[in-house]
């Protein structure tokens, strides 16, 4: 295969890099020829290895170990507010760019885990499985729960497409508990581990903790690893670690695990110390022992937290280089706290954090079991996959090879655009900030547009880094074709998705690249906006003169609707040819969807937006007057190898339009439909 040659109007790609295979076993049918890091580097494996879903988090430890890639995982824990939900779910997005393996979230039973509220532990790593797209592993206590209902909480677990369970006995209700064995309950994690396999066979992975320096109810130290052992045998996959403060510590718990026939991985369990009180809460909880020269130095220091924090990184980081050169740690596990900076900062230093995420598809996939054979979506949603999953969350089954017929595809509405994993990464006042305070003109509007696209700053110096319709800065895909997208804002065609052509792209290019080695990548110029009727009508007017272009435009009522694709039938705009496989179209411009999408992306205009005004404000009339007078366009430019034409048809519209206003052309867009479905042309 020989890539075409590039048009003047064509993007100028990037060289395509060699890539290594290495075996793993269970990803070989999966994605040919992925690249990984050398055996015995701390440097994470490609992220292509792990995000596919289809491998359990069994095979993919089992995978890193076999080649000896070092990974990470993240621990969090739920918090107690919506918006501390929406914040969790941001941080999530965050460190998901640094490739985690998987990440856990607490249980607390006092705080209703098992619940329906965003703040239930439940609910939080079910948003991280379905709307982030990353392996969540969801912690679960036995004691004082009767089996019926740990039964129910793992059902609902693998409803939720949970199928990672850190498996524990969990703490008395208060201090001052006595203990007590109640013969019909589950009362140690060995028999939770037992349960869950009994009634759930191979269905989870199941993990259980480890007490380097022994669990502090335990008889002793080695009585402790007995029971450790007996978690194991009962059937976890796996030990994660307690806490603690020296590398000695932990090589010394593994030797005596292994020492007795423990043979699971063991991971290490890692809290950077990030300040004086939250190390004295976590040690007073987990009733360890500070060594003491820590205590020299951050006695001193507890005033102090930025170096406190500080310290807490080069300890963290000389430890994790000390087991990771010795060869005791497979990987790392991280008590975030719920915070960043820290544990960012950490994987770092010691070479974890990957941010070049290579894709398996151009749009990120859920970590939802049920949804492992999706390969294809509607491209209207590409900057919204968040939502896509949520309306599409009740589909029995996914589009898997081709997009098929759509005459009546069951998308759930959307009816709170402030669900904790669907609101805007932003509180209002930061919003306010970036999208103006007081709107003047409709040109105010565009003026947001064109500085989300240049990356310019708005007249009171910020920086506009998202929109209702993006909630993440400009992509690199969109970066290529920024120019000619901040033109064309300027001029009030308020672009809200886009792609360029591509024809025969390497599948490594940085930017275009997804799929496996040694493939290609074809796209269609796309372009989809917001725009007003006088525009509409000069583009309906000129796309005569552009027969390979298909177009299709929506009102918000819908009571304007029309394509030049016949039959409504789907467009595929992206695809890839790879070695040994058949050809995959990821994205497609499909009619029948976007009536759905349409809906969605003139309800942002309000709810996202107008909402952030007074109700009698003349800001919140100017968004709300776009949002009921605009109309949505989509165009697509079918003729790839010669680059993208789009921005020509737009070029032809505002020379069009300044005819129509001369010649006083008082025709309307409603009309002109009329009289071109007499004529067969639109549908």
């Amino acid at each position: 295969m020989c890539p075409a040659p590039l048009e003047n109007n064509q993007l100028n790609l990037h060289e395509s890099n060699g890539e290594n295979g290495n075996g793993y076993g269970w990803f070989n049918n999966a994605i040919p020829d992925s690249p990984s890091s050398s055996p015995g580097s701390s440097r994470a494996a490609s992220p292509m290895m792990f995000q596919s879903f289809e491998a359990t988090l069994s095979e993919k430890l089992k995978a890193r170990l076999e080649s000896k890639d070092k990974f990470y995982s993240l621990e969090f824990f739920p918090p107690r507010t919506k918006a501390g939900a929406t914040n969790l779910i941001s941080r999530f997005d965050r460190m998901r760019a640094g490739n985690p393996l998987f990440i856990d979230v607490t249980w607390h039973p006092a705080g209703n885990p098992a619940g329906d509220s965003e703040t239930s532990s439940m609910m939080i790593a079910h948003a991280a499985v379905e709307y982030v797209g990353m392996e969540s592993m969801l912690h679960m206590t036995c004691y004082g729960s009767s089996k019926e209902e740990i039964k129910s909480y793992l059902n609902k677990a693998k409803d939720l497409g949970i199928r990672n369970i850190l498996a524990l006995r969990g703490d008395l209700p208060n201090i001052d508990a006595t203990w007590e064995i109640d013969p019909e309950k589950l009362n140690f994690a060995t028999d939770l581990v037992k349960f869950i396999r009994e009634h759930f066979d191979d269905y989870f992975t199941i993990c259980v903790a480890g007490y380097p320096t022994g669990h502090p109810e335990a008889e002793s130290y080695e009585m402790d690893l007995i029971r450790t052992k007996e978690k194991v045998d009962a059937g976890a996959d796996f030990i994660i670690t307690q806490l603690f403060f020296k590398a000695s510590t932990f090589k010394k718990f593994v030797d005596d695990c292994r020492a007795i026939g423990i043979t699971c991985p063991i991971i290490p369990g890692i809290m950077p110390v990030q300040s004086y009180d939250s190390l004295r809460h976590i040690v007073k909880l987990s009733k360890l022992s500070v060594p003491e020269e820590m205590k020299e130095i951050i006695e001193p220091l507890k005033d102090n937290d930025d170096a406190i924090r500080n310290y807490g990184i080069h300890l963290a980081t000389n430890m994790i280089r000390d087991l990771f050169q010795s060869g005791y740690a497979p990987g790392i596990h991280f008590y975030t706290l719920n915070r960043e900076v820290a544990t960012t900062a950490i994987l770092k230093q010691v070479g974890l954090w990957k941010n070049e995420m290579k894709k398996p598809l151009p749009w990120r996939l859920s970590a939802d079991p049920n949804r492992t054979e999706e390969e294809i979506r509607p491209i209207f949603w590409t900057n919204r996959s968040k939502s896509y999953v949520y309306r599409t969350r009740h589909w029995d089954e996914f589009p898997n090879g081709r997009w098929g017929t759509s005459d009546s595809p069951a998308f759930g509405e959307l009816k709170d655009y402030y669900l904790f994993y669907l609101a805007s990464q932003s509180p209002k006042n930061e919003l306010l900030e970036m999208w103006g305070k007081d709107l003047k003109s409709e040109e105010d509007v565009w003026g947001v547009f064109t500085r989300y696209i240049t990356g310019e700053l708005n007249e009171g110096g910020v920086k506009i880094r998202r929109t209702p319709w993006n909630d993440d800065e400009l992509s690199g895909e969109t970066a290529l074709i920024k120019d000619q997208l901040a033109k064309v804002n300027q001029q009030g065609i308020l672009t809200i998705n886009s792609q360029p052509s591509a024809n025969c792209v390497p599948s490594s290019d940085p930017v275009l690249g997804w799929g496996g080695s040694n493939g290609y990548i074809f796209q269609k110029a796309y372009l989809e906006f917001f725009t007003c009727e006088e525009n509409v009508l000069a583009i309906l007017q000129i796309l005569g003169r552009f027969p390979g272009v298909n177009f299709q435009v929506v009102n918000k009522s819908g009571s304007v609707n029309v394509t030049n694709i016949k039959g409504k039938k789907p467009v595929a705009v992206t695809w890839g040819v790879f070695p040994g496989a058949e050809i995959k179209q990821p994205t497609v411009v499909d009619p029948i969807a976007f009536d759905h999408w349409k809906t969605e992306a003139f309800g942002l205009w309000t709810a996202q937006w107008a909402a952030l005004y007074e109700a009698d404000s003349q800001s919140r009339k100017i968004i709300t007057d776009i949002s009921e007078n605009y109309y949505l366009v989509n165009l697509i430019d079918n003729d790839f190898p010669q680059g993208n034409c789009l921005w020509q048809v737009l070029d032809e519209m505002s020379s069009r339009r300044k005819l129509n206003e001369m010649t006083d052309l008082s025709q309307s867009l409603a009309g002109w439909v009329q009289v071109q479905r007499k004529n067969s042309l639109y549908y």
